[in-house]
């Protein structure tokens, strides 16, 4: 059964679905649609054109569909589509697009996005991330399924966050990170693969062994990118998490790849 408690403002043009909770005080405009069993907590803000799905839990007191901290952006139709199964953190602001790509802000499915993260205008997440606190994401970034965005990371615009990646806390983020790798620093540098989350996430022995080998070829025996690419198409025998790898690096960059670190890197 629907919960909609008696303070909540709901806009009679909003889509609230079977089973949802809907808290005090919280506002849903009128083009807005909640999937079923989804709960939304107390003082939450959802305005726009914005699209939830199912079995989101939305904590209380976060913003979701405002517009785009975009001088540009003169009130268009832009949308936020959200995917089922996330959990959404006390403060998290989720902006709307502007109409710079596809006139649309992205989150997919079972991500955790913990208090004060901020996800900007174009921005698009696939699934099972998680942002720890106060992670905030430039416009148009892009975040692949399985990153781990540690506390107070930053990334610039357009920035590239490959799928399996885990960030270190209080990084700022100006180039793209490739999938499967670890990144730290102020200006985060590469620091070898994330060989924890790699594991956990059941890659096989040889698809790690066979990363590191092209992490060590591109990152610390060539002097250019392009030149540690064309080594390890030369040496290796293709296998589908090196075909990912090569394909982000050579692909729709606009910020560049991040570099490896110059110290020790890689946990044993």
């Amino acid at each position: 059964m629907t919960k909609i408690h008696s303070t909540a403002v709901i806009d009679s043009g909003a889509i609230i679905g079977e089973g949802c909770e809907i808290g005090p005080y919280t506002i849903v405009g009128k083009q807005v649609k909640i999937g079923r069993n989804t709960k939304v907590g107390a003082h939450t803000v959802i305005e726009g054109n914005t699209d939830i799905g199912e079995n989101n839990n939305i904590s209380h007191l976060v913003t979701i569909g405002t517009p785009p901290q975009d001088i540009g952006y003169k009130g268009e139709d832009t949308r936020v589509v959200i995917g089922d199964n996330n959990i959404i953190r006390e403060y998290a602001t989720i902006h709307r697009a502007t109409t710079k790509q596809d006139w649309v802000t992205v989150i997919g499915n079972n991500n955790y996005l913990m208090s004060y993260t901020h996800i900007a205008h174009d921005c698009v997440l696939g699934s099972n991330i998680i942002m720890a606190n106060s992670a905030t994401l430039g416009g148009h970034t892009t975040v692949g399924d399985y990153a781990t965005l540690s506390a107070f990371i930053a990334s610039h615009q357009f920035v590239r966050i490959g799928a399996y990646t885990m960030i270190s806390a209080l990084g700022g983020l100006p180039r793209d990170i490739p999938p499967y790798m670890m990144a730290s620093g102020l200006r985060a540098s590469l620091y070898g693969l994330n060989l924890v989350g790699l594991r956990r996430r059941g890659f096989t022995r040889e698809a790690i062994t066979g990363l590191r080998k092209a992490y060590r070829i591109i990152w610390r025996e060539s002097t250019t990118l392009n030149q540690g690419i064309k080594r390890v198409k030369d040496e290796m025998a293709p296998f589908p998490e090196l075909d990912t790898l090569l394909d982000f690096i050579s692909s729709g960059s606009k910020r560049g790849i991040t570099r490896g670190a110059a110290e020790k890197d890689e946990e044993e």
